[in-house]
């Protein structure tokens, strides 16, 4: 489970951004049977979802954005070049320095507190620390080339330090897993399954949650399950398989480049769309006579005739389920679009439930739909929002930073945020003036 993440100096953050779920004492009578979870362990409060408002370019994304850039440093253990770390540029106080990235979690019972300052050429700083009950331990702490590891606790991290197998542009993390170093393992895992739905093309998820339902009969069961509760109309879905080959079924569908990229990925090969076998999904969807009486079926293809809008709900279906399954944290950009307001309704509903979210998912995701402010759904300490100063830096902060007198518990949370109380909001100009001409021969 995520406690709290905060990046510095990236691309919009030039300062602190920290987004924590943290459940605060003020809102302990909002909404707290459903949408906390307590760990005792360690005597914490956590939200199960997290709501993120801003303009358009006010630094949604990026935070988004950031967390992947973080788990992929990780997960992947090339040199960090190729990866997109940029810092703040437009301040000379930061444009020359690094970037820095923490992260707090929970993970079988012990929570873990990684981080990193990094630059496009080198790993200035990384630190490891570990919590098993109430004290926190440090594993490791790096400045530079110079290591510092725990002698017990992190031995083998310290073996592969003092053997000279960590580059400049490497991390230890990453390179002690790859030697498998116990806790390092436990943290590159949590991070590997982390779901980060940042820029996701459509028809690459979809290509993705076909290929698990193919794979996977519960979850397919499980995802038709979702799409009869959204009353698309689809009653049955099944696999099916189709290669390209000059077949004309392939012709109409969108995006198959992002397809065949995933099932390259997937397979590690490399073949031309004639030559792969991309599964698909018919669905079935009832006929009626004359009589509106049901006469039998009409099967659809997921990836050719199901509108936009039903290919995405399916195709976030099974991130979801896999999330809600697993308690895996989900975070995802842009969730509403294509998607009605009452369909994001539904799915935040499943997250902040105790009958259907037993494992403490959570569910983290930026929109523009202010219509959720409204529903009840969300605590003040869930919501958040992005807002950029004057001079380009992005501020993120939670509606429960806000002053009691300032923000009440029964305010319409959607109304005032409408009206830029809360910020967050675009500062818009006088568009109409844009079309005032002056009329021909007027002086």
């Amino acid at each position: 489970m995520l406690v709290q993440f905060s990046v510095r100096n990236y691309k919009t953050f030039k300062d602190e951004a920290k987004l924590t779920l943290f459940a605060s004492n003020y809102d302990k009578t909002t909404l707290e049977a459903d949408n906390v979870f307590e760990v005792p362990k360690f005597g914490l409060r956590l939200l199960k979802s997290a709501v993120i408002y801003g303009a358009n370019a006010s630094g949604k994304t990026k935070l988004v954005e950031a967390l992947l850039v973080l788990k992929q440093l990780v997960v992947h253990t090339e040199n960090t070049p190729n990866l997109n770390i940029e810092p703040f540029l437009l301040s000379t106080e930061t444009e020359h320095e690094p970037t820095e990235f923490e992260i707090i979690f929970i993970h079988e019972e012990e929570m873990y507190r990684y981080g990193l300052i990094v630059s496009k050429t080198k790993v200035h700083f990384e630190w490891l620390y570990q919590k098993p009950k109430t004290k926190e331990v440090e594993l490791f702490y790096r400045e530079g080339q110079s290591f510092v590891t725990h002698p017990q606790k992190f031995r083998k991290g310290g073996l592969v330090a003092k053997e000279g197998l960590i580059r400049e542009d490497t991390l230890l993390l990453s390179i002690s897993a790859r030697f498998n170093e116990n806790v390092s393992l436990k943290v590159v895992e949590w991070l590997r399954e982390l779901i980060v739905g940042y820029n996701w093309d459509d028809n690459y998820v979809a290509g993705f949650s076909i290929g698990m339902t193919h794979e996977n009969e519960d979850l397919r069961t499980k995802a038709l399950g979702m799409l009869k509760s959204a009353d698309i109309g689809i009653d049955e879905i099944r696999p099916k398989a189709y290669r390209k080959d000059g077949n004309h079924f392939f012709d109409g569908i969108l995006g198959l480049d992002e397809l065949v990229r995933y099932y390259n990925h997937q397979a590690e090969i490399s073949k031309s769309p004639a030559d792969m076998e991309i599964p698909d999904l018919l669905t079935e969807h009832k006929k009626y006579d004359a009589e509106k009486k049901a006469v039998g079926n009409v099967v659809f293809s997921l990836l050719v005739n199901e509108s936009e809008g039903t290919r995405k709900y399916f195709a976030y279906s099974v991130p979801i389920l896999e999330s809600l399954g697993t308690g895996t944290p989900l975070i995802i950009d842009e969730f509403e679009a294509k998607l009605h307001p009452n369909l994001v309704k539904s799915i935040v509903e499943l997250f902040n439930s105790a009958e259907t979210n037993p494992n403490n998912a959570q569910l983290i995701f930026t929109t523009h739909d202010s219509n959720l402010l409204g529903e009840e759904l969300f605590r003040r300490d869930q919501i958040w929002f992005i807002e950029k100063n004057r001079y380009g830096a992005a501020n993120l902060y939670s509606l429960a930073s806000f002053k009691t007198d300032e923000v009440r518990k029964k305010d319409n949370f959607e109304e005032n945020y409408l009206k830029g109380k809360y910020g967050g909001v675009p500062v818009l100009g006088n568009f109409s003036s844009l079309f005032h001409h002056e009329t021909i021969g007027e002086k």
